[in-house]
């Protein structure tokens, strides 16, 4: 690939988002980068969760109207696999237009806004696991598109098994 998508060059680098740990913006193992992603996902966003929660407690919350295996099925699953496709592959037409460190932003922001569709509250959480996705598959593209799709999948299903369990069970938030 040319320069301007290669991950490590100088036009393609995620070195602005250096903030985020190395095995989220370098593929190496995709053991770890799931591992780390994952963490650096869900950690800070259950933070965040809190911190909006406690500001703005009467503010809407998303309503997921299922239970029982389904709602693991479309909460784990089938979210994160269609998320993940639209996610890659709008990643991959603004790399073509954008620095990648840029084009991961604007992915956060905008899965931050159509997510603020359904709830308002939940935009002002859902940006950051989205960031950390984002820089994930962008890593990874550089070795393997469908592999960038499946590791940014199979992270993003993880993010979303706690709260598919609660749902399942028939918990509210």
């Amino acid at each position: 690939m040319s320069g301007e998508l290669s991950a490590g060059g100088p036009a393609g680098s995620l070195d602005s988002l250096s903030f985020l740990p190395r095995p989220i913006r370098d593929p190496g193992s995709a053991w770890q980068s799931i591992a780390v992603a994952w963490a650096t996902a869900f950690f800070p966003s259950i933070i965040l969760s809190a911190i909006v929660a406690a500001l703005l407690p009467s503010a809407d919350q998303p309503q997921f109207n299922m239970t029982g295996p389904f709602a693991i099925f479309a909460i784990v699953v089938f979210a994160p696999v269609l998320e993940t496709l639209i996610m890659g592959t709008v990643l991959l037409v603004l790399l073509r237009f954008v620095p990648p460190a840029a084009a991961v932003v604007m992915s956060a922001v905008g899965w931050g806004v159509a997510h603020s569709m359904a709830a308002p509250i939940w935009g002002l959480i859902i940006w950051w696991p989205f960031l950390v996705l984002s820089a994930l598959f962008v890593a990874w593209r550089e070795r393997s598109v469908l592999g960038a799709y499946a590791i940014a999948a199979l992270v993003h299903g993880l993010h979303n098994l706690p709260t598919g369990l609660l749902v399942a069970s028939g918990k509210t938030f």
